[in-house]
């Protein structure tokens, strides 16, 4: 996909706290480093804090409430991964309705590992082609998803990958979906 709305800037959805470090700095550094303009997003203001799997890690400061962001005014939007964090986005209306509107617009969307929730609970995933972590399958399957165990899957402007392992290919298909700046 080509930069056709003319903004360089990427909504990255996050929780609270609970977010998968990794993928939350990797997707940045690959979008940044590519011309792309990282925005940190989520339901509340101030700082979220990320983890290393269990083990707090670096919290980040919150660039705008989600409530505040038109979503037309980005080019995607990412949704890092992290149990807890996947379990606050997809119970906040706002966030998922943030969400639905890049699937329904056509825009990029590229989630990882537990933030499928999220893309479940946007009601978008009817014969779509997946994956995720694997303790979600069943949830995919139950929206009417294809569930399937591989590093990164692409279906149309869905970009998904199944744990940090996966981010090199996730960040390759990602920026592949964003074309160039």
């Amino acid at each position: 996909m080509t930069n056709e709305s003319s903004t360089t800037k990427v909504a990255v959805l996050v929780g609270a706290e609970g977010i998968e470090q990794a993928e939350l700095t990797g997707p940045w550094e690959a979008l940044a480093a590519a011309g792309w303009r990282p925005v940190l997003i989520s339901p509340e203001s101030g700082d979220v804090q990320a983890y290393h799997h269990l083990d707090p890690a670096d919290s980040f400061t919150v660039d705008q409430k989600v409530g505040d962001a038109d979503p037309g005014a980005y080019a995607a939007v990412v949704l890092p991964g992290g149990v807890a964090n996947g379990d606050q986005l997809r119970t906040d209306e706002t966030s998922v309705e943030f969400v639905r509107h890049f699937l329904e617009a056509g825009k990029p969307v590229a989630a990882i590992c537990h933030a499928i929730w999220t893309l479940v609970e946007t009601g978008g995933l009817e014969g779509r082609r997946l994956t995720s972590w694997p303790s979600l399958q069943t949830d995919v399957r139950n929206a009417g998803g294809e569930w399937v165990d591989e590093e990164v899957v692409v279906d149309g402007n869905l970009v998904t990958s199944r744990k940090p392992d996966d981010l090199p290919a996730f960040n390759k298909a990602l920026l592949d979906q964003l074309g160039s700046v």
